[in-house]
């Protein structure tokens, strides 16, 4: 066979084997992304147009949340936040309106307990997409609910919907806390009587 024909034969070849290496690779990662954001993954594709834009976005998150110090709650802070949360529960019977505040003001306490920065609404909700992707959705429409209820736009059964979603963030924010919690006590030796 000529050499000229083999090198052309080669050269294809190479590049056939990058074309294909790139495209699984790329589906790999696109795979893992869709598995670590959940439906976050899906919005964020919807809202930018683009898989690979979105895709750039989501690891751009990642990768600034892996910079930041987020740290669960040790057992102390999860408790004292549940029995903060129990009174904003039991304030939204006779002040619905009011429970709302404070149920947005207690999850950015928590937030901010955990490491996470929380000055700037749209950041937030990205850095906590990162490691609480199931429950970002509920945090958005929480949010949407109480800046409809700030101008007089939200019915009861609106507030009561944004008590949902922000208890849904409440309980995955304070879950490391409790499992730690509970992984600590079931090692812990009872006391023989």
């Amino acid at each position: 066979m000529d050499p000229k024909v083999m090198w052309m034969i080669a050269g294809i070849a190479l590049i056939a084997a990058g074309v294909i290496g790139w495209y699984l690779w790329s589906r790999r990662r696109s795979e893992q992304l869709r598995s670590r954001f959940g439906p976050e993954y899906d919005r964020t594709v919807h809202e930018a147009g683009d898989v690979r834009k979105a895709e750039a976005s989501l690891q751009a998150r990642a990768k600034r949340v892996e910079r930041l110090q987020i740290r669960p709650l040790t057992p102390e802070e999860a408790s004292r936040f549940s029995a903060a949360w129990q009174q904003v529960q039991a304030q939204f019977v006779d002040d619905p309106k009011g429970a709302i505040t404070e149920a947005d003001r207690l999850v950015g306490e928590v937030m901010t307990a955990r490491g996470y920065p929380v000055a700037d609404f749209d950041q937030r909700v990205e850095d906590i997409s990162v490691d609480h992707p199931d429950v970002v959705m509920n945090y958005r429409a929480a949010r949407d609910i109480a800046l409809e209820h700030e101008r007089g736009h939200a019915s009861t059964e609106d507030l009561r919907q944004a008590m949902v979603h922000y208890r849904s963030l409440f309980r995955d924010l304070l879950a490391d806390a409790t499992a730690r919690e509970e992984h600590v006590e079931s090692r812990t030796p009872v006391a023989k009587r």
